[in-house]
């Protein structure tokens, strides 16, 4: 298991756009990715669920990774979110 703490830049979160763009990355790996914020943790691979945390500009989320190819996906996951996040 892989996991890491990111604190949100952008300004308006994680909305459509960009969760539709997590979502998409996530689906590149055999390996569960989990968004959690506050408690509640949602998969990476669900679109609908990723908007629905409501994850706003300066809040933190805990990403975790659990699979086969963890190591790849979380080094991904990191990329993506210090790109577009």
């Amino acid at each position: 298991m892989k996991q890491f703490n990111y604190t949100i830049k952008d300004e308006v979160g994680i909305h459509a756009r960009p969760a539709g763009m997590l979502a998409k990355e996530a689906k590149k790996f055999k390996s569960e990715i989990l968004i959690e914020k506050s408690g509640k943790s949602v998969n990476a691979t669900k679109l609908m669920m990723l908007m629905g945390l409501g994850v706003k500009c300066g809040e933190t989320v805990t990403v975790t990774v659990t699979g086969e190819d963890e190591d790849a996906a979380a080094k991904a996951m990191e990329d993506f979110f210090t790109a577009n996040l």
